[in-house]
């Protein structure tokens, strides 16, 4: 029914079903998908478009509900707007600037939903024209580069790496995007490091510029050569080196903050209570809950930049206030202004090598105790997918500074001890470690703290084989250099042999169900290799002569499950199934260990029997050990201190292409259009000079 409205004294008649009026920019958007020219009827079109506030989410919706063949209708005039686009950038105005960066996001990302099936070189045709593309995208790189590097909006710039994010993840495999082609001719790298290495915008756009960077270091990484993986593993500058590091840090700082935030919260809740009235007999289905968007992009940003630059290595040590850790002063106001923790990481002028005092408040941190912490909580829980990526790359990174000399040496380094309270899974057999005992040590103690603590709590029915070889791995070539620097370790051995028993009853227990998804006899033979390695060289690098003597004890101790190992291997060496070779390895490998049993065996059955005592002490043990070194025989292992290096293009290429597809995947949906908002943009730009 038809309402009667009242204005200046005047009665007029409104109707129901009158059409809400239309914005201007959309009846501007309606002209471009037409097939005549917007700009014949009214010259100044263009000029007046990116005066309007975009509306993207009908420009990209547009695009995307037509077809195929209506799309090519409109081609001339979609390259068109794409030009002027471009042109834009090089204005004055800021809001036309901002208006044209804006446009081009929802052209790119709304011709890219449209042609999902279609070709790169399609796309291209439709957004530039192929007789234009080179010189379109010449230009347009070149206006975002100044934009980028000059001294003006952060919101500009902000967008610019915005619009550069939306271009490289606009398809999920980021190789099959040919139009990043013209993003590796007409490089932007310097204008990330001059972000990196700037403070003020380090702050403001580090991570954006780190995650971009990451990506674009994974075009066609193994097919062509990538300018970016070349300009990345020759960056020696300390600054942007420092910037990055920083930038990493304070991403897995956040993670770890809001990981131990939802801890607290939940153990304070209401069924920590339960729990504690029960027993803990839920515990690891309750520590299941917690759970933390894990951040793979910037993981796979600090795997490049530790596998392609070893002068980022010297990063991971940086020291520096440990992040969300630090107290606020009480006392008169700072001269800057303080930031919220966990927003931004300090610039890299506040960085100095100052001693900060080692107590629960203010604690010296570094890239690498932040990494590992990270470790210690995404390799919790493997059974997630993301997770398990995680997890998976945490032990890659960690693979490469085992390898590296330099690390080794700051790994090693008796003049750096930190405290590095990493996050231990909670088990019904033992009590959470309390956070103020940590005791400081070097920092290669909280590798093998990690390693060792992932071997205890992964021996599951989903027995994650990739995982455990890695971190077997990673604690073999640590070893490697102990043995070739002669390096003594204080460390609780024990703690690292008795896991790897444990792992080795645990492969020998569920035999059948393994042997049926993984040749478990790589794994056996890897950690009777380590129990060789410490056999063989252990007196050039245990600490002192008695844990040499608590590595016999511990073998002796545990003979059980070396004789089981050697029954179980030695039966399918000796048949003719698919594992006779991989066990007849592990049965020569278990020579020495064999050795040592059954010559010790006999000696500490003799002296029980002579001193009529039932059962020895260990100190009546390690007694007659020493006493009868001399007569031991062993036989001399080659290769025990030898190692594959990593190699990322014949092994983890498979990898890497899903993990970098799943990280394109997620950085495009976080792309939302609420991202892109003109507010605050507008709010900078409230007046056109």
């Amino acid at each position: 029914m038809a309402q009667v409205e009242k204005r200046g004294g005047l009665l007029r008649k409104s109707s129901a079903y009158k059409k809400p009026l239309k914005e201007k920019v959309v009846l501007m958007y309606d002209e471009i998908f037409m097939t005549e020219d917007p700009s014949k009827c009214s010259p100044r079109f263009w000029e007046e478009l990116f005066l309007m506030k975009v509306n993207l989410e009908y420009l990209e919706g547009k695009l995307e509900s037509l077809d195929g063949e209506e799309l090519m209708k409109i081609k001339d005039n979609i390259n068109c707007l794409f030009q002027h686009c471009i042109q834009a950038l090089g204005e004055e105005h800021p809001i036309r600037v901002v208006n044209a960066l804006q446009t081009l996001c929802a052209l790119i990302r709304g011709v890219h939903q449209k042609n999902k099936s279609t070709s790169g070189f399609d796309i291209i045709n439709m957004l530039m024209g192929f007789d234009k593309a080179e010189l379109c995208m010449k230009n347009l790189m070149e206006s975002l580069d100044s934009l980028l590097c000059a001294e003006g909006s952060e919101s500009l710039k902000s967008l610019c790496l915005k619009l550069l994010l939306c271009l490289v993840t606009v398809t999920d495999n980021i190789s099959q995007n040919t139009i990043l082609e013209y993003v590796m001719i007409n490089s932007i790298f310097e204008a990330i490091l001059q972000i990196l290495s700037h403070p003020p915008s380090r702050r403001e756009h580090g991570y954006d510029a780190v995650v971009l960077l990451a990506l674009l270091v994974n075009y066609r990484k193994y097919e062509s050569v990538n300018p970016y993986i070349v300009k990345l593993s020759i960056v020696d500058d300390e600054a942007t080196l420092n910037g990055m590091g920083l930038v990493i840090a304070q991403a897995l700082s956040e993670y770890n903050r809001q990981y131990k935030d939802k801890e607290e919260e939940h153990q304070g809740g209401f069924f920590s209570a339960l729990t504690n009235m029960v027993g803990s007999m839920f515990i690891a289905d309750a520590h299941e809950k917690i759970s933390v968007q894990t951040n793979e992009a910037i993981l796979l940003a600090l795997y490049e930049a530790v596998h392609l630059n070893r002068n980022f290595i010297t990063v991971l040590a940086q020291s520096h206030p440990e992040m969300g850790l630090v107290t606020t002063p009480v006392g008169p106001a700072p001269a800057t202004p303080a930031t919220p923790l966990g927003t931004t990481p300090p610039s890299s002028d506040v960085i100095s090598s100052v001693e900060l005092p080692l107590d629960a408040d203010v604690q010296t941190s570094n890239l690498l105790i932040t990494f590992l912490k990270y470790s210690s909580i995404v390799m919790q829980d493997t059974k997630d997918e993301h997770r398990l990526h995680s997890g998976k790359l945490c032990l890659i990174i960690l693979t490469c500074i085992a390898e590296d000399q330099y690390a080794n040496a700051f790994l090693h380094d008796d003049n750096m001890n930190f405290r590095v309270n990493l996050h231990r899974m909670p088990m019904r057999h033992r009590k959470k470690a309390a956070d103020k005992n940590l005791p400081c040590r070097p920092l290669v103690c909280a590798v093998l703290d990690l390693m060792v603590e992932f071997i205890v709590t992964h021996m599951m029915k989903e027995f994650p084989m990739d995982l455990y070889v890695r971190c077997i791995q990673v604690v073999h070539k640590l070893l490697c250099y102990q043995k070739k620097c002669r390096v003594r370790l204080h460390y609780t051995w024990r703690e690292l042999w008795s896991a790897l028993i444990n792992l080795l009853k645990f492969l020998m227990s569920n035999e059948t169900v393994l042997l049926a998804k993984h040749n478990i006899f790589t794994l056996a033979l890897m950690i009777v290799n380590l129990f060789n390695m410490f056999i063989t060289y252990g007196d050039t690098f245990l600490p002192t002569p008695s844990s040499y003597d608590e590595l016999y004890y511990e073998i002796i101790r545990m003979h059980q499950s070396f004789d089981n190992l050697y029954s179980m291997v030695l039966r399918l060496s000796t048949n003719a199934g698919q594992w006779k070779e991989a066990a007849s390895k592990v049965t020569h490998a278990l020579v020495n260990i064999r050795a040592i049993i059954n010559h010790f065996n006999p000696k500490i059955e003799s002296y029980a029997a002579v001193n009529h005592i039932s059962q020895l002490s260990e100190e009546q043990v390690l007694e007659v050990v020493r006493a009868n070194y001399d007569t031991l025989t062993l036989k001399l292992q080659d290769g025990l201190d030898q190692y594959e290096r990593y190699s990322e293009q014949h092994k983890e290429a498979a990898f890497f292409k899903e993990l970098v597809r799943s990280i394109s995947t997620n950085v495009r949906r976080n792309l939302a259009f609420h991202t892109l908002s003109q507010e605050v943009l507008l709010k900078e730009f409230s007046t056109i000079s």
